[in-house]
């Protein structure tokens, strides 16, 4: 098992998760945060970080998330790893009550 980030991230990029994770499995896109599957230890430290409840254990992605198990694993190859916390997105408030934004989902 593994932990997938989801699409309630996506324009937030809180990054309390990535402070609790203690192998460094995370990795950041311009807007979104992703996890690395072969790095995660399956610890869940991050789960409970997360303000806006982006992240599963892959098991319990929700069905309509299940496309965010792949893009985790696909995006972590090309992202760099981010292991310190940082400020969230400046709109984060805002986009944290919006559903279906993966249009919004920004990949160099």
């Amino acid at each position: 098992m593994t932990y997938v980030v989801t699409e309630a991230c996506i324009n937030c990029k809180h990054t309390d998760c990535v402070q609790a994770c203690p192998v460094d499995a995370f990795h950041e896109g311009p807007n979104f945060l992703v996890i690395d599957p072969d790095a995660c230890i399956d610890c869940a430290a991050c789960v409970a970080e997360c303000p806006v409840e982006a992240i599963y254990a892959d098991a319990d992605v929700p069905a309509d998330q299940r496309k965010f198990i792949d893009l985790n694993a696909e995006l972590a190859r090309d992202w760099p790893g981010i292991s310190r916390k940082r400020e969230a997105l400046p709109e984060a408030g805002h986009w944290a009550t919006v559903k279906d934004k993966l249009d919004q989902l920004k990949h160099p």
